[in-house]
């Protein structure tokens, strides 16, 4: 369909596409947006901390965190959940996977893309992740790949707000009032039992990015009401007819 919205989410690890982008996540899928989210890895070596202390084996560890992540998609109203499962600490991709990856690009045509900051020290999953998002939309859009396929236009991709904003160069130029949608993100995110330390970390998160959101809204001379927001970062410059 000609008038189809879609949006792309592109997640390192199972867990994160829930406490950075939920609500943008929750909030387009009300409004009709296609979101398709690409788990890359399921996070099982790396943020599964409590479940390896509990005894669990590898191949359990990767199920629970499979299940976690469909029931948050489930809740957010995910269109499509695409599971790669190239594992994590590190992940790592070949040719093969990023082709993968820039098929899913093709295929999902999206009006925007998210995925992690370009730089994290503490998590090198993350920023590799954008590097690679950044070379598959390349590819995506390149007619010489796969001929005879739709190719990709421009689609703008926001960088999701990382867990240490301060260590990671990450400036937020867009805030998203997801207010409307917290009670599917807070349910979301307590999907993720194998994560509980997150639930209210990322709680305040969300509350103070509303306080950004009102000060960028008018402030006290009129601002906008919001009680729970997401920043991201775009990296692409708009076109724009007025400001």
């Amino acid at each position: 369909m000609a008038d189809r919205k879609t949006a792309l989410v592109i997640s390192a690890h199972a867990a994160d596409f829930v406490w950075r982008a939920g609500g943008a996540i929750a909030l387009h899928a009300a409004k009709g947006y296609e979101v398709t989210v690409a788990c890359l890895s399921f996070g099982e070596r790396g943020e599964s901390a409590k479940l390896w202390k509990e005894g669990k084996s590898l191949d359990e560890v990767k199920a629970i965190r499979r299940a976690e992540a469909e029931a948050a998609a489930e809740v957010l109203g995910v269109h499509r959940l695409e599971c790669f499962d190239l594992g994590d600490y590190p992940l790592h991709l070949e040719r093969e996977d990023k082709f993968r990856l820039v098929d899913l690009i093709r295929a999902v045509q999206p009006s925007f893309m998210m995925s992690h900051s370009q730089y994290d020290p503490y998590n090198t999953d993350h920023m590799y992740m954008t590097q690679v998002t950044l070379e598959a939309r390349m590819i995506a859009q390149a007619w010489g790949h796969n001929p005879g396929e739709k190719v990709l236009g421009a689609p703008q991709l926001y960088l999701f707000e990382p867990h240490q904003t301060e260590q990671m160069g990450w400036k937020p130029d867009v805030f998203l009032d997801i207010t409307p949608v917290w009670d599917k993100k807070r349910a979301a995110m307590e999907c993720m039992n194998g994560q509980v330390h997150l639930w209210d970390y990322y709680t305040r998160v969300a509350q103070q990015r509303a306080n950004h959101f009102k000060r960028n809204s008018g402030g006290q001379s009129g601002g906008r009401d919001c009680k729970y927001a997401e920043g991201f970062q775009s990296i692409f410059p708009r076109t724009v007819d007025e400001l």
